[in-house]
Order: C-alpha cells, then sequence, then structure tokens
C-alpha cells in the first residue's frame, strides 16, 4: 500500500510503507469478524461507561451532594483523561499494535471501575473516572488500527461503523438497562459488575486476535513522536479538526451527561422518562453510526468521498441543535433523535485521515484527531456544567431551564463557524486514498 500523492495545498509527509505481509487485503471474512469482534465489545464499554453518568448522576448528587460544575468536572475527568492520552496512544497503536495496547489499557479501566465503586468523596470518584478514561482511551482508535490493518481500504467506513455500532449498544444499556440495574442493586455493585466485564475483554482480545510482528524498518521512537509534528501542521488538518472537535464533541459532552438534566428540568420528565428519552436517543445513535456507514460505504464504492457524506449529516446535526436551542415543545423528542442519530457521523472522517497519512502515520493520525476531540467534549461537558451553575436552582430542585438555552446556544454558535472554516477549505480535502 502506498502513500497518497501530494496534492495542492497538502504538507510533504514522511510516510513509512506498511509491511507487505499486512493481511488487509487477503485475510478471509471470518478471520476478519473473529479478530474485530473483541474490539467492538471493548468499544461497547467504553461507549457504556462513557455515557453511565447521565443515569447514575442524581445517585452521587444525593450520596456525594454534588454541585453542576462538580457533576461536569467529575464526568468530564473521564474525557480530558480520554484526551490526554491520545498522542502516545497513537506511538504505542503504530509501535506495538491494537492487540497489545488494547488488553493492557483495559486492565487499568478495570482498576478505575473498582475505585469508582469504593469511592467516597469528589475527589475519589473524580480520579477513578480519570483512570477509567485512560484505561478506555484505546476503544475506539485500537479498533480503527485494526481494521486498518486487517480490512480493504474501500470497506473500512463500513467496518469503522460497524464497530462503532457496538458503542450505541454501549449507549442503549447505559440508559433504562443500566437504571433498572442501579435501582435493583446500587450503582457501585455495578460499577464492580463492569470492572469484572472489562477485564473479561482484555483476556478476550489476548485470546483471539493474532499477533502481529512489526514490519521491518518501524523507526524509533523519537523519529514516531516527531512525526506528529507533520500531521499538525497540515493544512487539510487544520481546517477540518475545528468541525470534527466542535461536533462531535457536543454531542458526546451532551448526550453522555446534559440530556438527561435537559429532559428533568426543561421537557419536566421523571427519571423513568429521562432514562426511556436517553435510550430512544441511543437507539437513533445506533442507526445514525449503521445508516451513515453503510450509505458512505454505497457512496465510497461509486467515487463519491466520505466526507461529502459527513458534510450532509453534520447539516442535519446543527439545524437539530438549532430546535433545541430554540426550544420547539412539539418535535422536542424528533429533534433530540435527529441529534442522537447525526451527532457521531465525524467518524466518516477517519477512513479519509487514513488515506491522507497512509497506514505507517495511520494511528498517530486518527489519535490527534481523537485528541483535539475529546479535549473539545471534556471543556464543552464542564463549561456546561459552569454556565448552569451561574443561574439559581429550579422551582422543583432541578436547574434553570434558561442556562440550557445559553450554554447549548453558545455551544452552537462555534459549530456553526467551524462547519463555515470546513467549507471555505474544501478544496484541501481532495485526496487519493492509499
Amino acid at each position: 500500500m502506498s502513500p497518497p500523492r501530494p496534492h495542492a495545498g497538502a504538507s510533504s509527509l514522511p510516510v513509512t510503507r506498511r509491511s507487505e505481509t499486512t493481511p488487509a487485503a487477503s485475510e478471509p471474512a471470518g478471520l476478519v469478524v473473529r479478530v474485530l469482534a473483541p474490539f467492538a465489545l471493548g468499544y461497547f464499554l467504553t461507549y457504556l461507561l462513557r455515557s453511565v453518568n447521565a443515569v447514575v448522576a442524581p445517585d452521587l448528587v444525593a450520596e456525594i451532594g454534588l454541585s453542576a460544575a462538580d457533576l461536569g468536572l467529575l464526568t468530564a475527568a473521564y474525557l480530558g483523561a480520554f484526551a490526554l492520552f491520545q498522542l502516545p496512544l497513537g506511538v504505542l497503536l503504530d509501535r506495538y499494535g491494537p492487540r497489545r495496547v488494547q488488553a493492557a489499557l483495559f486492565g487499568v479501566a478495570a482498576l478505575g471501575c473498582l475505585l469508582f465503586a469504593l469511592g467516597r468523596s469528589a475527589a475519589t470518584l473524580t480520579l477513578a473516572r480519570a483512570i477509567i478514561g485512560m484505561g478506555f482511551a484505546g476503544g475506539l482508535m485500537s479498533s480503527f488500527k485494526a481494521v486498518v490493518n486487517w480490512v480493504p481500504a474501500p470497506r473500512r467506513a463500513l467496518a469503522n461503523a460497524s464497530v462503532m455500532s457496538f458503542g450505541a449498544v454501549g449507549l442503549l444499556v447505559s440508559t433504562a438497562p443500566t437504571e433498572l440495574a442501579v435501582q435493583a442493586v446500587g450503582w457501585r455493585t455495578v460499577f464492580i459488575a463492569l470492572a469484572a466485564a472489562t477485564t473479561a475483554v482484555a483476556l478476550l482480545i489476548l485470546a483471539l486476535v493474532p499477533e502481529q510482528t512489526a514490519p521491518a524498518g518501524v523507526p524509533s521512537l523519537l523519529r514516531q513522536a516527531g512525526e506528529l509534528v507533520h500531521i499538525f501542521r497540515d493544512r487539510a488538518f487544520l481546517a477540518i479538526a475545528p468541525l470534527l472537535a466542535l461536533t462531535a464533541g457536543s454531542h458526546i459532552a451532551i448526550q453522555t451527561l446534559w440530556a438527561g438534566p435537559w429532559f428533568r428540568d426543561v421537557a419536566g420528565l421523571d427519571r423513568a422518562g429521562v432514562a426511556s428519552h436517553l435510550f430512544a436517543m441511543g437507539v437513533a445513535f445506533l442507526v445514525g453510526i449503521l445508516g451513515s456507514g453503510a450509505i458512505a460505504d454505497w457512496f465510497a464504492r461509486r467515487g463519491v468521498s466520505e466526507l461529502a457524506v459527513m458534510t450532509v449529516f453534520l447539516l442535519l446535526y446543527l439545524i437539530a441543535q438549532a430546535g433545541i436551542v430554540l426550544d420547539v415543545a412539539e418535535y422536542r423528542l424528533a429533534l433530540w433523535l435527529v441529534f442522537g442519530m447525526s451527532g457521531q457521523v465525524a467518524v466518516l472522517a477517519y477512513p479519509w485521515l487514513s488515506s491522507r497519512f497512509g497506514a505507517a502515520l495511520s494511528g498517530r493520525a486518527n489519535t490527534a484527531m481523537n485528541l483535539l476531540l475529546f479535549l473539545a467534549a471534556f471543556a464543552i461537558q464542564y463549561a456546561i456544567g459552569g454556565i448552569i451553575s451561574l443561574y439559581s436552582p429550579g422551582a422543583a430542585g432541578g436547574y434553570d431551564p434558561r442556562s440550557y438555552q445559553v450554554a447549548f446556544g453558545l455551544l452552537l454558535g462555534l459549530q456553526v463557524a467551524a462547519f463555515a472554516l470546513f467549507l471555505a477549505n474544501r478544496r484541501l480535502f481532495t485526496v487519493q486514498a492509499a
């Protein structure tokens, strides 16, 4: 597989050729499924743990005595640690492969789940969330690296979407099913069970995924880290990064935490109603991931870029957010379903990143983008809590509905600006796949 040819507006990139023994184009479908299935299960847990606080937040607030800002920081600690580990993660993936890296990190995540189950203070729970975030930092990027290693280039968008669909199932399980489990056994027991499940998936990865020998001529760790500079200086990367970071970061920040309080304080739903609406959003997320991946796969085989499909979905996403900010009451659920369906369509840009920078840099290119995305998600989730805390509590003990309108409205404005920047630089994104 050869690196992409330079084109107008692109910087010159040092690309190391992938080993000719890499099986992406030749392995049987059964082996590919066996390889990707454990990573898909891992991403299921990644998204479940990322989203679970939207349901257990009332228990944490009642038991620990958290403010909105405290809750935002505690939940966002997962995203902050997740983001900060992305750059070393990219180097590790390109050097040691997804099998070893993912299994080791899941061991860390399991320890974080146990600490969270035992935590008695906001500080301990925040630290535990950060450890969980670091442990799941490779949940998606390790999967994407496995896709690059084992799946032919024209089918990677569909393979990525298939893995991400397991994240959508994790999101579903984090809603009404988790609410039922918390009511039955308590949130601490739920986290102990999640620690056991995470350990089991780590062992499954080691048992089922074949070890791949690193290709000859792998550069030193220092050179691998230095090549990140070329990624961050690439003009197309800089033009698309704000859009992906702000749109996907907003979706993560809101759907995994602040959508629940919005349903309670703005829509006036009880706890069961909140859980059922979050479940419906999870279904929409699953439909959106699978649908956008299948649509992108269909168009890619006819010469249409994944980025073109992504652009259409993101336009729907921005329109849905505008309706939520304006609180068009008769379309509340429909708007939130469109939000859930279209918010993570930025995943379609990752095959483009792999093609642009080549297989040897694909791990670092994807994790460089993921760094920005999850830093944005961390900042957004915390900032929304900060803005909400500026308002007096609502009459029923929740948060002021106006605070959501201000926070979500400011966020929408930033996303519209990033969308305009992306469209203004669209000529940079024509690239021949590697």
